[in-house]
């Protein structure tokens, strides 16, 4: 996956501070948290789970690329 797509995933541009970085994690991590899917399709679950590990795979690409904490 290219460095670009990982900040798509997240919904935040390449110049974002660290802080927008971190708020647009959070926001993306609640919305497809596994948790919040129990009650609706199978479908619809396992689509959120892709989404949840991906949103998550950009944030650790993205701290680890630039050294944040």
């Amino acid at each position: 996956m290219k460095k670009r797509d990982y900040y798509e995933i997240l919904g935040v541009p390449a110049g974002a501070s660290p802080e927008e970085v971190k708020k647009a994690y959070r926001r993306m991590a609640m919305k497809y948290h596994p948790d919040k899917l129990t009650n609706l399709g199978e479908e619809i679950q396992k689509a959120g789970q892709e989404k949840f590990r991906q949103v998550n795979d950009a944030y650790e690409s993205i701290k680890k690329e630039r050294g944040m904490i």
